[in-house]
């Protein structure tokens, strides 16, 4: 039973389980049994690290020996189909976004889901991810919806600005690691960090929609969110993903880079998401992995929702 009730512990979110410690710890010091709080924590340390994952499972290859012909055509239709239908995306939504924006960072605003409850109640919370860019129209559109919009971006020049009610950005770098702690004591103003950190850091157990552009460290940052569950904590996924080189520490060969790339997908499937909208580039270069081949372009943008994230689940304390 205590075993049962440990692995339950370890299955909550991380700051749910910080609750836990620090009303563990407050409830032994108050019985003066120090070596049980020891003991209670050591036994849920192990099985959290038990349930650690450090690599995301490998799907088979697409044919019987590697190729990648085979792996690029399974990878390209996989992105080119979507899994669920939409009626309802932000092409019109509220905030007046528009068919004239840049580019779709398109949301799903279906009634059976938790988003647009969410927008209305004035709830919402979107983060977004980027380098330097200077099209933010859908981040301005959604906190005029009033949604909670925060933006992590390295070139700010401040470390925070507030610019209306809902809008804030960061300058602050995304990354699928924490800086070594012996460097970040070199450098106190760290500024690159994992969101599952950030998040702890915001109070933030909950993120509505997050939209990342980061250049190529999308699947290093995706894999992470995925291997410590943080994507749990997500609703819907905006993600702009490149495919002419195999992207940020990513490595081996053609055929398995596009595996690798294949597999991250399927996991995001496997948690229950689907995808519901693809946006095929044509302003980028027609390139995969640095060849013309497969009729492919360089730059696609994909759009998940958290079919978990129902309309009667919408509502989050924080």
């Amino acid at each position: 039973n205590k075993t049962r009730v440990i692995r339950g512990i370890v299955e909550l979110s991380p700051v749910l389980k910080l609750k836990f410690y620090l009303g563990l710890l407050i409830w032994e010091l108050g019985t003066k049994n120090c070596w049980h709080l020891v003991m209670s924590i050591g036994m849920i340390h192990t099985v959290d690290m038990q349930t650690v994952r450090w690599h995301i499972e490998l799907q088979p290859w697409a044919s019987p020996t590697p190729s990648l012909n085979y792996e690029a055509l399974r990878f390209l239709k996989y992105i080119s189909t979507s899994q669920i239908s939409c009626e309802q995306m932000n092409l019109n939504s509220p905030g007046g976004y528009s068919e004239t924006t840049k580019k779709p960072w398109s949301v799903c605003l279906d009634e059976r889901f938790s988003l647009i409850h969410r927008i209305r109640s004035k709830q919402c919370r979107l983060y977004s991810l980027g380098l330097g860019s200077d099209d933010n129209q859908f981040e301005t559109s959604m906190a005029n919806s009033g949604c909670e919009v925060h933006r992590f971006d390295p070139s700010i020049k401040s470390a925070h600005i507030q610019e209306g009610r809902h809008l804030w950005y960061h300058r602050l770098s995304i990354d699928w690691r924490d800086p070594n702690p012996a460097i970040a004591a070199h450098k106190l103003h760290s500024n690159t960090k994992k969101l599952g950190t950030i998040m702890n850091e915001f109070g933030h157990q909950k993120i509505d929609v997050l939209k990342a552009d980061v250049e190529s460290a999308e699947w290093k940052i995706l894999e992470n969110l995925i291997l410590e569950d943080v994507v749990e904590q997500i609703g819907q996924l905006v993600f702009e993903v490149h495919i002419h080189w195999p992207g940020f520490e990513v490595s081996g060969n053609d055929s398995t880079v596009v595996r690798y790339w294949y597999s991250l997908l399927r996991e995001l499937e496997l948690k229950d998401f689907r995808l519901f909208h693809t946006y095929k580039d044509l302003s980028k270069p027609q390139m995969f992995l640095k060849k013309e081949a497969f009729n492919a372009s360089s730059c696609y943008t994909l759009s998940w929702v958290n079919t978990r994230w129902k309309s009667q689940k919408g509502i989050y304390d924080v």
